[in-house]
């Protein structure tokens, strides 16, 4: 595999199964197993993939500049 997509593709396979994880516990915990909770899930997932998505691609940057620091010393 390319270097250059590497860290695009190991963050993708981070990000599915977390917010697989937290979509299923979120909409679980507010609304049950009640009718269409599946689609509900599925609703919610997608739009949550995108969004952790490009979250982690602007934090991870800032993350490790902060634990440079910290370490640094």
């Amino acid at each position: 595999m390319n270097k250059k997509y590497f860290k695009y593709i190991s963050t993708l396979f981070i990000v599915i199964p977390m917010t697989l994880i937290m979509g299923f516990v979120g909409l679980i915990r507010n609304y049950g197993f009640g009718e269409d909770w599946f689609f509900m899930f599925l609703d919610s997932w997608i739009v949550m993939i995108p969004v952790a998505y490009i979250s982690v691609l602007i934090i991870i940057p800032i993350a490790k500049k902060l634990a440079e620091k910290v370490t640094s010393n």
